[in-house]
């Protein structure tokens, strides 16, 4: 087991999972204190690094694509304090960083996890029911429906039309956006036969933000619903044979025993062979590890 205690929060590694618990530092982000503690299975991994600094370094979670509603429905776009993947770490406690990092290395390489996307979630999302109020309302979820509620500061045309409850049947898609700048933020629902390409501020099925600080807790409403949503890699391959991309009258995919099937198997392990290389360029992999996982697929080749 591997642990590391910090103020901006303690993290857990027991060879099968990752325990993330927020801290209660001022600086620690409302989000994260709100999600409160996440496990995340080392088949949800990427890779995991440390970077050192002059007063305080970080631990960094790197998910596999897909793996993590949150992340996607948030696209990356959260700012550091409310990043429930980083850990800020004291300069007394890089060793323990460094070790932490050599033990889930070794987990990833020994269980030899793949870093491709998935085409299914591995984390739940944020637990619900769920209430957030911000920017010009107030969105509430149950699991089943919807509830957006507006306030003094929604804009008449909105607000006119009364609250909305949205079931999540009619939900095909949700966005959250950040403030940026002068850019107002929103969190945005899309429901199925009902498309509208209206501003966020006279959107009846979007929240407008402005930058406070209780936007990023809207980004939790994003994922719970999200986690509900068919799987972005699934919706994908649906939409292909709906497209009629593949019928009955082409070709159909190589049998596992066919030359093609071969020659896709061996491109697979090369695009691992490069993938390893990245990992080993940007320091996530060490120079043993890397020798270790390359001499694994080569024999595979």
């Amino acid at each position: 087991m591997a642990e590391i205690l910090q103020k901006d929060g303690t993290w857990v590694f027991d060879g099968d999972a990752l325990r993330l618990t927020p801290g209660r530092d001022k600086n620690v982000g409302l989000l994260r204190k709100t999600l409160g503690e996440l496990v995340v299975p080392l088949g949800a991994l990427a890779g995991v690094s440390f970077e050192q600094g002059k007063k305080t370094g970080r631990l960094r979670l790197r998910l596999r694509d897909g793996a993590d509603p949150l992340l996607h429905a948030t696209g990356g776009r959260l700012a550091e304090p409310h990043d429930p993947y980083q850990l800020i770490v004291e300069s007394d406690r890089y060793g323990v960083a460094e070790y932490f990092v050599d033990e889930v290395r070794n987990a990833l390489l020994l269980d030899q996890v793949p870093t491709d996307p998935v085409d299914g979630y591995l984390l739940p999302g944020p637990a619900v029911p769920l209430s957030v109020s911000a920017g010009d309302g107030t969105a509430a979820f149950d699991g089943e429906h919807i509830r957006l509620e507006w306030n003094w500061k929604t804009e008449d045309a909105k607000a006119s039309a009364g609250a909305r409850s949205l079931a999540m049947a009619d939900i095909i898609a949700v966005e959250w956006q950040p403030a940026v700048g002068l850019e107002n933020g929103h969190l945005r629902f899309t429901v199925r036969h009902a498309p509208t390409k209206a501003p966020p501020k006279y959107d009846p099925n979007a929240v407008e933000l402005w930058g406070f600080k209780k936007d990023p807790l809207m980004a939790l409403v994003a994922a719970a619903v999200q986690a509900r949503l068919p799987h972005p890699a699934r919706a994908a391959a649906t939409d292909v044979q709906k497209s009629g991309v593949l019928t009955s009258k082409e070709p159909r995919p190589e049998t596992p025993s066919s030359p093609v099937a071969a020659e896709d198997g061996h491109d697979a392990l090369l695009r691992r062979l490069r993938e390893l290389g990245e990992l080993h360029r940007t320091g996530v992999l060490t120079d043993e590890e890397f020798t270790m996982a390359k001499q694994a697929i080569l024999k595979r080749m």
